[in-house]
């Protein structure tokens, strides 16, 4: 990418965006307890289409973190090519996750939680805000998806 290239248009820039969950295999995972102590961690993850699944232990902040507060901010990326999806989490322990949502995961990753320990869970991250952006010059038109809804 190069600053004098043109901007990628709403369209362009979704379907980046998808292509990147349906490639990537890290996400950079924000959470913050209730008193608002921030944590960062990157985990593995599997996009069904609708929701990215993630998995970690849930006696770790992160794992607390997205079980307490209900919300994470995922980024991928680097600054020249950034996407950012802010989501509302639900949480499966190893026995009430969906099949298709573990298999997808085991899949994706090589690595199946549910035969790991049993203080692992799985999180469904419900996208309900996607930025992307390519530099300062895609900073207008950034935003692509608001209250859950795709804005293309």
């Amino acid at each position: 990418m190069k600053i004098t290239e043109e901007p990628r248009d709403a369209v362009r820039r979704k379907r980046d965006v998808l292509a990147r969950l349906g490639r990537e295999r890290d996400v950079w995972v924000a959470t913050a307890d209730a008193g608002g102590l921030p944590c960062l961690v990157a985990l593995w993850f599997a996009w069904d289409g609708e929701s990215l699944w993630l998995s970690t232990r849930l006696t770790n902040p992160t794992g607390r973190n997205l079980r307490d507060g209900r919300r994470a901010r995922l980024a991928f990326g680097d600054t020249q090519d950034v996407v950012l999806i802010d989501g509302e989490v639900e949480t499966y322990g190893a026995a009430g996750v969906p099949a298709a949502a573990a298999a997808a995961f085991t899949q994706r990753t090589g690595w199946d939680p549910r035969r790991d320990s049993a203080t692992y869970a799985f999180f469904r991250v419900r996208p309900v805000a996607v930025q992307a952006w390519r530099g300062e010059h895609e900073l207008p038109g950034r935003h692509l998806m608001r209250a859950g809804g795709w804005v293309i």
